[in-house]
């Protein structure tokens, strides 16, 4: 059965999925799925490009890493364990540069597969492996829906910002 992705803003889930097993992986969603949101803090995350740094979140890399004209990194958002107070806003910082790695500054898909994709593959990996398993074996018996912001899991498609539950969808396929 597959893993498909959903908004989470939809309304009448159950219609369009009948019979589907619908799961919230936001960080509003429930116990244990929760753990498998970006925001969640797991800690010891690796901080691509930062030998032996860590972080919470890997939320909290995407953030630390953006680089605004205003303000440069800010590396305390690596240490945000609450899920909140993590997002560095354009509309409070106005829109961002990049993302800073190695003395870099990267552009926007780039960030995406060098920095967002490494860190949250490795928090699958190694944070939610048991979970994953799990997704995979409810799947075996019925349809999971995924619930997320966005639905967008093309690291191309820079119009719209990634979904975190495409790249669980992708993961739980490959295992």
């Amino acid at each position: 059965m597959p893993v498909l992705v959903a908004s989470r803003r939809r309304t009448r889930l159950s219609l369009d999925y009948p019979g589907a097993l619908i799961l919230d992986v936001t960080s509003r969603g429930a116990e244990p799925w929760i753990r498998l949101s970006p925001f969640y803090p797991h800690g010891g995350i690796p901080v691509p490009g930062h030998s032996g740094r860590t972080s919470q979140s890997v939320e909290g890399i995407w953030q630390a890493l953006k680089v605004f004209a205003t303000e440069p990194e800010d590396f305390t958002k690596l240490d945000v364990t609450t899920m909140k107070g993590i997002k560095r806003t354009v509309r409070r910082l106005g829109p961002p540069l990049g993302h800073r790695l190695d003395g870099r500054l990267l552009g926007y898909e780039q960030a995406r597969r060098l920095i967002y994709l490494p860190a949250y593959r490795w928090m699958l990996d190694h944070r939610t492996a048991g979970l994953l398993a799990r997704l995979r074996e409810l799947a075996s018996h019925q349809t999971v829906v995924l619930l997320d912001y966005t639905t967008n899991g093309d690291v191309t498609d820079l119009s719209t910002p990634l979904s975190h539950a495409a790249l669980i969808a992708q993961r739980v396929q490959e295992l």
